[in-house]
């Protein structure tokens, strides 16, 4: 499995409902599973962005996650694929 790491950024409509976003959190959860997509983790978050999301799952699901989550319109996303030290060592040729 990918690990992916998902940056998140309220939009005007999400912050208006910001209490909200729990429920919402717990929603995606589901409909993640259902995809194939694993929810590591979910943080709100002081600075720069507003939630962060660490999932696991195929580029193919996750991409189709996150397709669903930037249809509702609550939320600006930075998907980024994250590698453990032994993905790096192997796309790098040198084992850890």
């Amino acid at each position: 499995m990918a690990s992916y790491v998902i940056l998140m950024n309220f939009t005007d409509q999400g912050a208006r409902s910001a209490s909200e976003s729990p429920k919402r959190a717990a929603a995606f959860k589901e409909s993640a599973a259902k995809l194939g997509v694993e929810v590591k983790s979910v943080y709100w978050t002081l600075g720069r962005y507003d939630v962060v999301l660490t999932l696991e799952g195929s580029e193919e699901a996750v991409a189709g996650a996150m397709m669903k989550v930037a249809e509702l319109g609550n939320v600006h996303t930075q998907t980024l694929r994250a590698f453990t030290a032994d993905e790096l060592g192997r796309i790098t040729g040198k084992a850890s």
